[in-house]
């Protein structure tokens, strides 16, 4: 319930840091970063305010200079309670923006509705601009039909039969089994409704007919797959009948996209901790366990490591982008390894509380946890009063 102002600005200006830095070493980005591929002038993003949406919008304006607009539903401070993480981290972007002579726009307001949509389209025409990315990074779990006003909620839950499977507490560090009804028709479709690709397809629609899609329109959405361990709560459950009508959708954009020179995909990216991840079932016990492992192979990347070498290594390198056999980026690559899920596997069969510490990451599980609310970042005085209504000073 609580987001902390400072925190939040500040682990904002360390992620713009990665971004910056590997410019001045010239592994990211186009001009600065050394980079001959062309990379994105005009950027939206529909939930550019947490997670991947918002590393994404980092490396597009610091690694590519580009103009970027973000759209996300978040709560102002109000009396004693503070405003949510991703009010303050849209916040901080737009200053470290400006400051930085990069045009910026956040827009606080519901990403599913058409008036929505309609005020986004006046504002790029306003400019006199086309978007050339668009990156889709909803994670609500609710959502509100545009046409008819009915609400559907998303469900987290497995299909076909009872799922028991290991979960853990990540501040107690105490381990427990949990089992799980089976959803409902009526659930799954309400799942799809909220997380499939419908909305997307709206929004890449919409700007289509506007005249707002520039020459080498790409759009990309966001999704996960994981091990076995985790399929029965996610991927072979709810959410993931929910990412597989995404997929779909990406496909057929891709197919009419591509007569005018446009691309859409899905990125299948790796597992990190998010505030919808901590709380799947099983989840952050095989996070924990991942991170150990791809830490010691000296392969662990946050969101804003994963962004930028999606930028880098599959959007904007000068060719085709590549893709699988479904024609889906795998920024899962590395955490999809056979050598680290042979590892990881092994481990969630043995672990127990008493080896926790030893076989598991959990302290860097909580601790990315608290940072997305602004908490345990490094060079934060906590101790410092702060207002809750904006952010202090960044440097």
């Amino acid at each position: 319930m609580n987001a902390h102002p400072g925190g939040c600005a500040r682990e904002v200006a360390l992620q713009k840091e990665v971004i910056t830095q590997q410019n001045s070493t010239g592994t990211s980005g186009s001009g600065v970063a050394g980079s001959e591929a062309a990379g994105p002038e005009t950027v939206l993003i529909i939930g550019g305010s947490t997670g991947y949406g918002l590393a994404s919008r980092l490396t597009a304006a610091f690694g590519y200079g580009a103009e970027t607009i973000s759209i996300s539903y978040e709560k102002e401070a109000s009396g004693k309670r503070p405003a949510t993480p991703g009010w303050y981290n849209s916040r901080a972007f737009d200053v470290l923006a400006e400051k930085a002579g990069l045009d910026t726009v956040s827009i606080n307001a519901d990403a599913f509705s058409h008036e929505t949509r309609k005020r986004t389209a006046e504002l790029v025409r306003g400019k006199g601009k086309k978007i050339d990315l668009l990156i889709y990074s909803l994670a609500s779990g609710v959502r509100p039909d545009p046409d008819t006003g009915a609400l559907y909620r998303s469900s987290l839950k497995p299909i076909g039969s009872i799922y028991t499977t290991r979960s853990i507490d990540f501040m107690k560090g105490t381990i427990s089994r949990m089992s799980f009804e089976p959803a409902s028709r009526e659930e799954i479709d309400a799942t799809v409704k909220v997380m499939g690709g419908e909305d997307w397809q709206l929004w890449v629609d919409y700007l289509q007919e506007q005249d707002l899609i520039g020459d080498n329109f790409k759009t990309v959405a966001f999704s996960y797959i994981g091990p076995e361990v985790t399929h029965p709560i996610y991927r072979s459950g709810t959410i993931g009948q929910a990412k597989e009508h995404l997929e779909k959708t990406a496909r057929n954009l891709h197919n009419r996209l591509s007569k005018s020179g446009g691309e859409a995909y899905v990125s299948v990216n790796k597992a990190v901790v998010t505030r919808a991840s901590a709380v799947i079932p099983a989840v952050p016990l095989y996070i924990s366990l991942l991170f150990k492992v791809m830490k010691q192979k000296g392969l662990h990347e946050g969101c804003i490591e994963q962004m930028s070498r999606m930028f880098r290594e599959r959007l904007y390198t000068g060719g085709e982008v590549p893709v699988d056999s479904d024609h889906l980026i795998r920024m899962d690559d590395w955490e999809m390894r056979e050598d680290i899920q042979a590892v990881v596997s092994g481990r969630w069969e043995t672990v127990t509380e008493e080896t926790l510490e030893e076989l598991a990451d959990l302290e860097g599980f909580r601790e990315d946890f608290l940072r997305i609310h602004g908490f345990a970042v490094p060079g934060v005085d906590y101790e410092t009063e702060v207002d809750y209504s904006d952010i202090p000073d960044i440097e």
